[in-house]
């Protein structure tokens, strides 16, 4: 299977696969595309310019070509769908969007994403949609107002900022959210389950009810009305604000990005500092890493290649400081 079908395989629904692993905590995946960013931020990319510089007409059918190569077909009449609504798509208003992303609280220093302001949806998953540095912001049948879109944009984002700071393959901190958020249940909370009870899409309701202004909360409900109300659950903020990278209280030594192409930071509050020595999964040192003082802790800068100044390949690592009691940190190379 090529990579462009991979893409679409995996876009389908809100949610994909669970990433299982026996006798380990699984977890949920939510819609997946990859998109080429060029820089750190968030692009915007209006209805209007997306139709234009990204979508063709192929067989009498309109089709949306991302930057990563994946297609997806749209949907250019509301007469077949379930709800028609007024007989007309509404995208996403452009600016309300753009105040929707800078209305959050979240650090946005390390992220980054394209978002694409659908002039139709897509056949194969109505929604809106996100993935690793992308979101697929969908038209309604009806209007949608301004609180409805500072909703959806700041929902999408939560899933952004998990696939950045919290991937799958960090089984360690889904396994500690599962436990703050009270989902350890893995049949009932797994990614088949109904979409209220998908752990990603619980993640990005906590990210849009905690980090989101006013107008995203305006429901003042999530979308699961069966678990705590995430302002309600203690240390629940705080352990996803941790995730960016920044120094956390308690020492823990944390690396971002995460998953990364190559060089990455590690960082950690307080106490003493010494070098790092970073492994892999045979247990062979691939590299070691000086501290560098921040105003609240301590970096350690890694740009990516062993002793011999080669590029690490990729794979699982771990990194380890050198003193007593030192916390591991896990993290995975990509091409």
């Amino acid at each position: 299977m090529n990579m462009v079908s991979l893409l679409r395989r995996s876009l389908i629904g809100l949610c994909g696969a669970v990433l299982g692993l026996a006798c380990m905590v699984s977890v949920t995946r939510s819609d997946e595309v990859s998109a080429r960013v060029s820089a750190l931020g968030l692009v915007v990319h209006g209805a209007e310019e997306t139709l234009a510089g990204y979508c063709h007409e192929e067989a009498g059918a309109l089709w949306l070509s991302l930057p990563s190569g994946a297609r997806f077909e749209l949907i250019t009449s509301t007469a077949n769908l379930p709800n028609p609504g007024d007989g007309a798509f509404h995208p996403f208003d452009e600016t309300v969007v753009r105040a929707a992303l800078r209305s959050v609280r979240f650090p946005m220093d390390q992220v980054a994403a394209e978002v694409f302001i659908l002039p139709f949806p897509r056949r194969d998953g109505l929604p809106s949609a996100a993935g690793p540095e992308l979101i697929l912001l969908a038209p309604g049948v009806t209007p949608l107002s301004v609180e409805q879109q500072h909703a959806t944009v700041v929902h999408e984002l939560g899933h952004v900022i998990q696939y950045r700071f919290m991937p799958d393959v960090d089984l360690d901190l889904w396994s500690r959210y599962r436990a703050l958020r009270g989902i350890d249940d893995a049949l009932r909370f797994a990614a088949d389950a109904p979409h209220a009870d998908r752990p990603h899409e619980i993640f990005a309701e906590d990210f849009r009810a905690l980090f989101g202004d006013a107008l995203a909360n305006y429901s003042g409900t999530i979308e699961n009305q069966t678990l705590s109300a995430p302002n309600r659950v203690t240390g629940l903020e705080s352990f996803i604000a941790s995730l960016q990278g920044l120094p956390v209280a308690g020492g823990s030594l944390r690396g971002f990005p995460n998953p990364t192409r190559g060089a990455l930071s590690f960082r950690r509050a307080g106490g003493a500092a010494s070098p790092i020595d970073l492994y892999d999964v045979a247990g062979r040192r691939v590299a070691s890493v000086a501290p560098t003082p921040l105003a609240s802790g301590w970096q350690w800068s890694w740009d990516g290649r062993d002793e011999k100044g080669a590029s690490a390949l990729p794979g699982v690592y771990f990194a380890r400081e050198r003193r007593a009691s030192s916390s591991v940190a896990r993290f995975v190379i990509t091409n």
